[in-house]
């Protein structure tokens, strides 16, 4: 946790609380970078405290300035419905919907700001935001100082989220939220609306944060080369998502493993003294990549992701399954089909690296080989002639 209200720890600790957290559909999957707040969520649930998920059919159609430098691209009913009912279908994954103590819930905000008023809302709500606060917001702040600005569209949304916090402490006696650390203007803009609407119960709205994560580069968290690492299968497949967990820096694995596993004390302590000693048995890591693949694709997902990375990265090529090439074909940011006959006829390796744009030229090529840099199914080529 980065940041909490003043009185918040106390309340987790002697009550039971609801919780939310909202997520915006920008896009039909989650990233792993999501995988922050949905933990959080269900150590809360299993805490017995309750967890509410507000998926942004309403403000999605807005946008959240937090952390970005330019105007998001708006998106059509259309494709935020397609978006909403994906990452309804990730969350069931992770949370207890069917509990009847807490369960979980998840809810569409636009079932009532579609329903505001405009006159109304700005009687009602606007009249409690103060213009010198809401400008003096770093996401803002970061905006206006460039030459494209901010639009009054994505200024507004702050109003929306703070609204968003007080309809679920009226309608469903939520009285926490949570999220990234770049939200916390956001959550005290809420809590703020909701004294003031409740000036007898100034007290019982809180906010908690937790960091947004980079690495130890300083690189955001969640990216590869290739973009954003999601949490469906179609999109990363679950031997990518272990290969980027597995090769977290030796100065970041210890911290992933705090925040995205359950590891108990003693299992961390034997992890923390043996990544001290010998780093290079990369045990940490291993240990990190298996406990999210599982987490997000299960027991079979974790073993394709082993199998895949024993028969790509050690070379036992014969172990790979059919299912196996096809994953890895999808997942693959260059690919090419070669005629079947043309290799039943047999081709120069050099001409096929060219002609299928691997290499740039043949001499590329022959230096390739030469330096060991290609392979066919796992085995190095060292004939140039071949």
């Amino acid at each position: 946790i980065k940041d909490y209200t003043p009185g918040a720890k106390e309340i987790l600790i002697k009550d039971k609380i609801t919780c939310y957290n909202g997520f915006d559909p920008t896009a039909k999957s989650l990233h792993i970078g999501n995988l922050i707040p949905i933990l959080g969520l269900q150590r809360l649930q299993n805490f017995g405290h309750t967890p509410i998920i507000i998926i942004g059919g309403g403000t999605g159609m807005i946008g959240d300035p937090s952390g970005r430098s330019d105007e998001r691209n708006l998106l059509s009913k259309e494709k935020l419905q397609e978006n909403l009912l994906g990452i309804r279908k990730q969350l069931e994954l992770f949370l207890d919907f069917e509990n009847k103590k807490n369960p979980a819930q998840i809810i569409d905000n636009s079932e009532w700001l579609s329903k505001i008023n405009l006159i109304e809302f700005l009687r009602e709500i606007g009249k409690f935001f103060n213009i010198n606060s809401m400008l003096n917001k770093d996401s803002v702040q970061n905006r206006i100082s460039r030459e494209d600005g901010i639009s009054f569209t994505e200024f507004s949304y702050q109003l929306l989220q703070a609204y968003d916090y007080l309809y679920l402490y009226e309608h469903y006696n939520c009285n926490f939220q949570m999220g990234g650390s770049d939200q916390w203007g956001n959550i005290l803009s809420g809590i703020e609306l909701i004294r003031k609407k409740n000036p007898s119960q100034k007290h019982k709205a809180h906010g908690i944060t937790y960091p947004l994560l980079t690495t130890a580069n300083g690189e955001k968290f969640g990216k590869s080369i290739e973009g954003a690492i999601t949490i469906d299968s179609n999109e990363t497949i679950p031997y990518k998502l272990y290969q980027y967990f597995f090769n977290t820096s030796d100065k970041d694995v210890l911290n992933y493993i705090r925040i995205f596993t359950n590891i108990s004390v003693g299992e961390f302590t034997e992890l923390e003294i043996e990544a001290s000693k010998n780093a290079s048995s990369r045990n940490a890591q291993k240990y990190l990549a298996e406990e999210i693949t599982k987490l997000v694709h299960g027991e079979k997902g974790l073993e394709d992701a082993k199998r895949q990375t024993q028969g790509l990265n050690f070379g036992d090529w014969e172990i790979l399954v059919d299912s196996d090439y096809e994953d890895l074909y999808r997942n693959s940011n260059t690919t090419a089909n070669i005629n079947k006959k043309l290799l039943q006829k047999g081709i120069d390796i050099n001409k096929l690296t060219v002609d299928y744009y691997i290499c740039k030229s043949i001499g590329e090529s022959k230096r390739l080989i030469q330096q060991g840099g290609i392979s066919i199914n796992g085995i190095k080529i060292n004939d140039e002639e071949k």
